[in-house]
């Protein structure tokens, strides 16, 4: 808990609601259930913050299961080829505290967070790292040479986002273009920002 967050449960009155929660759903490792949950989902959003606590949000996307549970406090994910700018990376190397949310839309509506301390792995350095054989043969298979290279987050907290205030969505088919610097496939300039540049 934060200093932040004990000030605030004392003023709101809540310090008893929030004690409840954080002994009946916060755990410091990833239980069977959120294992199970992680490897059946194919987008998460990453919260990482420079040096200075300037802080970026992302979201990431894969084939279900593109999120590796290596054990459990350890989870690796996949960095795909992007914009170039590396902004989550560059505050990780800053900042290693990062956040992860992943939810379900789809089945469940319901979510996990997952905060940790975050390093960034080369491919070449996966076996390194007592990956088991079973992973590296995984993502051989299913990633080819997808992946620029990889994060890895070693568990702090993990703990429930309830399905309260999470739509139901409806997953449709879409061509995905990995890798891609086609203008047209990425829609990359869509809020016409190219036009907007002040002289």
């Amino acid at each position: 808990m934060s200093r932040g967050e004990h000030l605030l449960q004392e003023q709101f009155g809540t310090t008893k609601r929030a004690s409840s929660f954080y002994e009946n759903q916060m755990l410091n490792y990833l239980n069977n259930k959120m294992i199970e949950f992680i490897s059946k989902q194919g987008m998460m959003f990453v919260a990482t913050a420079d040096a200075n606590g300037n802080c970026d949000s992302t979201f990431r996307a894969g084939s279900n299961g593109f999120v590796r549970v290596i054990d459990d406090s350890t989870i690796i994910y996949p960095e795909y080829k992007g914009n170039g700018v590396m902004a989550s990376l560059g505050n990780i190397i800053e900042n290693p505290h990062v956040g992860l949310m992943f939810i379900d839309f789809f089945e469940n509506n319901i979510g996990l967070h997952v905060n940790g301390k975050a390093a960034i792995i080369e491919n070449s350095q996966l076996r390194s790292y007592n990956i088991p054989e079973e992973i590296i043969n995984d993502i051989k298979e299913k990633e080819g040479n997808k992946p620029e290279r990889w994060v890895m987050v070693k568990v702090d907290e993990a703990y429930i986002h309830c399905s309260k205030h999470i739509p139901k969505l409806q997953q449709m088919d879409k061509k995905i273009y990995w890798g891609t610097d086609n203008e047209e496939q990425k829609n990359g300039d869509y809020f016409k920002t190219k036009q907007s540049m002040k002289q």
